[in-house]
């Protein structure tokens, strides 16, 4: 053994968890692991492998990932971008170990890696010990942390509840070693699925398992979740903890729990933190959590007697001075792997974190890392051995895992049954602090909350609400393909509601109505709404609505929004009962410009977090968002006059519907405009145009007769009045913002009718917004 093995107590076996340094080339950098990687790098001027060995002799190189590779990774990445359309998927090829001899710098070589322009990263990867301290602190003779809150979760509640005994779900716990046919665990048919079991780290998966899991019988323990239909392990001994992860989410399904009991050194010192801090494992977990697998993960440990201290996630850099564990809204460098982050505090109320447990905002939920009560495997008792000493993180992690498989089996056995939670929303629920257990105050660091069972039964799963704001009239909530601009649940009214909820909510003649929403009013304030629904099972508390404006557009991204403001519904009853919130004012000073403008509508609460406008900045995740997601809305239906423009020289015969055309956010990409008119016999219809545009239009032979206006730099083609024009894919520049008139002509004898019209945009043959016209008689103010 080498020296660093000798100090982990490990087999020098180049497949297992050795010191070593991993470097992440860019995207689409690819070696074709035949023949001797180095050797590659040279021919391919990635950098100069000859002059890093002459600096660092010894050096071998090997992917991390290879246990799912090709059609099957293409199919998991597939399906997690399906599932989670704000998943940016990983170049799981361009990982690669750097094995070197004990004797080498890792710290020195990674660095030097990451000056080569190929590399995007490269870090040192040595494995911690298990995130457990076996001798800290006096011992307890019960289980505590299935008592009541403050002392403990409150799991023996949860046994009364249907499903909360974890019946019908799946766990997958992950580290190194286990004795399977402890008593209290042989019940459950565990079996090893990847990797090798290191005897050294038995007694230590052995305790984690029985305090979720033990088998409720005469003997022993009794686990969190005793019912669980399935319990399995993966090792990552003689293996790796990419592959190891790779391996359990080949394993799992939506709303499965897999706990992560492992830590690791960072930046090649005695600092212990979460395995996500290494790259290779980020994206592991970020797959696995967009796969809709909760992700429950240790957050490391620091020692009791301060010789290595605790991590604070908020200060934390990697060797490139990265802060990626730092979850401040004001820090672009963090990184959000979707894992539920734990750490270990006092057994006794009011909790405290333990000396050697990590803190920052990273954490989401704290437990019991001291006096754990639960199975042991030592030599002459394998198979019938307790404790009342297990602690650390590890604890504390598989107290929190025990949570999330009892709320899952809540959920999921409510009548009707209702759906696991996905891995976002298990983390808001068990990291909420009106459903948990808040740290003393003493408490100086952040930890956030321990979950409280019982609360989360009461208040969340018998309440089970799932709001949503409507996409369009006839929305129920679910995923689609229909409109996703035409909501008529957010709205401007130029004069306030003297009750909201009896003018435009349930049992209203405007209940349905998609046409409240005005232009602005300039010189005074002018007034928003928002209507939800809630088709759960009871009411849904503190449901914030926050509305922006923008231009009116075919493709509304958020660079194009500005927030007017957000108010809170105190409670959405349940049974899809509509309900409106209070007015949101946009104030005089405020407002643009009179007319008519667009607005994005977001809600949520506490357990359903309203998503951030930055999740819409990536293309992929703003073209399937809003349908998959049913508590964010477009509004951009416009209700008009149908008479012409008296006042505008240039069409004196036609009504003017002003709006733009812009590209996307990140790049230029080939859209289409489409026109489709609902207009009665007799109308006309003409779209206006930059020229810019209308010469892209030539350059592909897709304009017609147009009439050019040279002074004012437009051309105008005619459209069909009562049917659908198609414009042909052209290349919107990134960021443009093309403006466009749609000059519309009702007949005089028709004036006295309501008509629609819209344009869409267009890519890859889907809609990504359109605006909507209605064409009426002339209102009166309200």
């Amino acid at each position: 053994m080498d020296e660093q093995d000798q100090l982990q107590g490990r087999p020098n076996d180049e497949t297992y968890d050795r010191p070593r340094v991993v470097v992440r080339f860019r995207e689409g950098v690819r070696l074709d692991n035949r023949g001797e990687l180095g050797e590659q790098i040279d021919r391919s001027s990635l950098g100069s492998w000859r002059k890093l060995l002459g600096q660092f002799p010894g050096l071998r190189v090997r992917p991390v990932f290879t246990l799912v590779r090709g059609n099957q990774l293409e199919e998991l990445i597939r399906r997690a971008v399906q599932m989670d359309p704000t998943y940016k998927p990983a170049d799981f090829g361009t990982f690669f170990y750097i094995d070197a001899p004990s004797d080498t710098d890792l710290v020195a070589l990674a660095r030097t890696l990451m000056r080569w322009n190929s590399v995007q990263t490269a870090y040192v990867d040595r494995a911690g010990p298990p995130p457990v301290n076996p001798s800290d602190d006096p011992q307890r003779v019960n289980q505590g942390y299935l008592d009541p809150a403050p002392d403990g979760i409150d799991a023996e509640y949860a046994w009364t509840m249907p499903g909360g005994d974890g019946a019908g779900q799946r766990l997958i716990d992950l580290e190194s070693g286990w004795t399977l046919d402890h008593e209290d665990l042989a019940a459950h048919g565990a079996t090893l699925l990847h990797g090798s079991i290191y005897d050294p780290y038995r007694s230590h998966g052995t305790s984690v398992l029985g305090t979720i899991c033990a088998v409720d019988n005469t003997i022993g323990c009794v686990g969190i979740v005793p019912a669980l239909e399935a319990v399995n392990v993966v090792s990552f001994y003689g293996s790796s903890r990419p592959d190891a992860i790779f391996a359990a989410i080949a394993h799992q399904n939506f709303g499965e729990v897999l706990l992560l009991e492992a830590q690791v050194y960072l930046n090649g010192t005695t600092l212990l933190g979460p395995i996500e801090a290494y790259d290779a494992e980020y994206e592991a977990i970020r797959l696995a959590t967009a796969l809709g697998i909760v992700v429950i993960e240790a957050g490391g440990n620091g020692t009791n007697n301060g010789s290595t201290p605790p991590l604070n996630m908020d200060t934390y850099t990697t060797l490139s001075g990265q802060a990626i564990l730092n979850r401040d809204e004001a820090n672009p460098e963090f990184r959000d792997s979707g894992a539920i982050m734990v750490t270990a505090a006092s057994a006794a109320a009011p909790h405290t974190r333990r000396p050697y447990a990590p803190h920052g905002r990273r954490i989401d939920c704290y437990a019991w890392g001291q006096g754990i009560t639960t199975l042991e495997s030592v030599p002459g008792s394998l198979t019938n051995g307790y404790t009342t000493g297990f602690s650390g993180t590890s604890g504390a992690s598989a107290i929190i895992a025990g949570a999330a498989l009892s709320v899952q089996g809540g959920v999921e056995a409510q009548v009707p049954p209702q759906a696991r939670f996905s891995p976002r929303q298990m983390r808001a629920i068990l990291s909420d602090p009106a459903t948990g257990t808040l740290p003393s105050p003493a408490e100086t660091t952040q930890i956030r909350v321990m979950p409280n069972l019982r609360r989360i039964f009461d208040e969340v799963l018998h309440v089970a609400p799932d709001i949503y704001i409507r996409d369009f009239v006839g929305d129920t909530g679910e995923p689609h393909g229909g409109a996703i601009s035409a909501s008529p649940d957010v709205f401007l009214r130029p004069a306030p509601a003297a009750d909201p909820q009896a003018e435009f909510g349930a049992g209203s003649t405007l209940a349905d109505s998609a046409a409240l929403g005005w232009t602005a009013e300039a010189g005074q304030d002018n007034y928003i709404y928002v209507r939800v629904k809630n088709r759960g099972g009871a009411a849904a508390t503190s449901v914030v609505a926050s509305v922006y404006w923008a231009p009116v557009a075919t493709l509304v991204t958020p660079d194009l929004w500005t927030l007017v403001g957000s108010t809170t519904l105190p409670s959405v009853p349940a049974g899809d009962v509509l309900t409106v919130s209070s007015a949101i004012v946009w104030p005089q000073a405020a407002i643009p410009a009179p007319g008519h403008y667009c607005f994005v509508a977001l809600i949520g609460n506490a357990a359903d977090p309203a998503p951030a406008p930055a999740e819409f900045l990536v293309w992929e995740n703003f073209t399937t968002f809003v349908r998959a997601n049913n508590n964010v809305t477009w509004r951009n239906f416009n209700v008009e006059d149908n008479a012409p423009d008296a006042d505008d020289p240039s069409t004196p015969d036609f009504k003017a519907l002003e709006f733009i055309a812009p590209g996307a956010p990140d790049r230029g990409r080939e859209m289409a405009l489409e026109v489709v008119g609902r207009l009665p016999p007799g109308a006309g219809a003409l779209l206006e145009m930059p020229l810019v545009f209308f010469r892209m239009l030539q350059a592909r032979q897709l304009a017609a007769d147009a009439i050019i206006d040279q002074e004012r730099g437009v051309a105008r083609i005619a459209v069909n009045p009562n049917r659908r024009t198609n414009f042909g894919d052209v290349l919107f520049p990134a960021k443009s913002r093309m403006a466009f008139r749609l000059l519309i002509r009702i007949p005089e004898e028709n004036r006295d009718q309501t008509f629609q019209v819209f344009v869409r945009q267009v890519w890859q043959q889907q809609e990504v917004g359109r605006v909507t016209w209605q064409l009426q008689p002339r209102r009166a103010q309200p």
